[in-house]
């Protein structure tokens, strides 16, 4: 039973991915897809937190309309759910940021009351406030604004990390490590500086503790790192804490649905993991107007995801 808990569309994620949610939708089922988490990125509430892209044709013309076309998401993902009940089972929900955490925390707590939410993914794309993903430029300005080192930034990363941990308690942590991406030394260990791996054991013993998954996020892989998130090391720790895993492609677009899914796999295999998780809805979509659905964990043997995969 393949499936993704983190995907964007172009069609509410615009300049930061492509194409309709229609279209990803039915490509999802024509490789095989059983569930599909639909999670676009959650509104913003500063022009400070927007991305350069994002920044035409006015910053405040962009801020304005985040919260409209996360409304039409919300309905447009409801409408597709039930007109595809029948093929694919659709999870919605939104990927929350954490840029000043008690503003952020309160705004993805209203956002996830919505009944047509069924769950969203604690992440991190912003440290100190800067975006550390999104070219080197900015990751270098975050270094300088966490005292000039990386090993400073990746301190603050994972101390924001575990603000955003504790306060909301995601049932789906978003690529745990993304903070290697712009690193001159991506695949650096970790477990040589103590300050830093203390930080990241101490992150996984609070996702543990209140019952949350690390997702297996393939996106890194695309973007030519060794590993995808989270990295070896950190996976190793997750695993002799007993942490269970969901399995993403962080989609932004068709081209990107199941990419190195495959090679995702082998790698949690790699580890000894054999079954990975999802959610299941409780309720048929359109069924109990204004409520939310009930939802039930299901584990998800990499045997039966790999069999069902229907790749080019």
């Amino acid at each position: 039973m393949a499936f993704t808990m983190h995907s964007h569309s172009g069609q509410f994620c615009p300049g930061h991915a492509v194409d309709s949610l229609e279209s990803i939708i039915l490509h999802a089922i024509s490789l095989g897809y059983q569930t599909l988490g639909l999670t676009e990125h959650m509104p913003r509430t500063s022009v400070s937190d927007l991305y350069p892209e994002e920044l035409l044709p006015t910053p405040q013309a962009t801020l304005d309309s985040l919260f409209p076309r996360h409304e039409e998401y919300l309905s447009t993902a409801a409408a597709l759910q039930q007109k595809y009940a029948d093929k694919i089972h659709i999870l919605i929900g939104f990927e929350g940021e954490w840029i000043r955490g008690e503003e952020y925390g309160s705004l993805i707590g209203e956002l996830a009351k919505d009944a047509r939410v069924d769950y969203f993914i604690g992440s991190l794309h912003h440290t100190a406030g800067i975006p550390i993903d999104y070219d080197k430029a900015l990751y270098r300005t975050a270094i300088e604004a966490c005292g000039g080192t990386e090993e400073g930034l990746y301190e603050k990363y994972f101390d924001e990390q575990l603000e955003m941990l504790s306060a909301l308690k995601p049932k789906v942590v978003g690529h745990f490590d993304l903070i290697r991406l712009m690193s001159e030394d991506p695949g650096r260990e970790l477990k040589s500086n103590q300050k830093v791996w203390g930080k990241v054991v101490r992150n996984l013993e609070k996702v543990k503790e209140f019952g949350g998954w690390l997702e297996m996020n393939t996106s890194g892989l695309r973007k030519g790192m060794a590993e995808g998130y989270p990295k070896r090391e950190i996976a190793e720790e997750w695993i002799k804490m007993g942490g269970r895993f969901t399995f993403s492609d962080d989609s932004h677009g068709i081209g990107q649905v199941a990419t190195n899914y495959l090679r995702g796999l082998d790698y949690l295999e790699s580890l000894g993991v054999r079954e990975v998780w999802t959610l299941e809805r409780e309720t048929r979509p359109g069924t109990v107007d204004g409520k939310k659905s009930g939802l039930r964990e299901k584990s998800v043997a990499i045997d039966d995801f790999r069999a069902s995969l229907s790749l080019p």
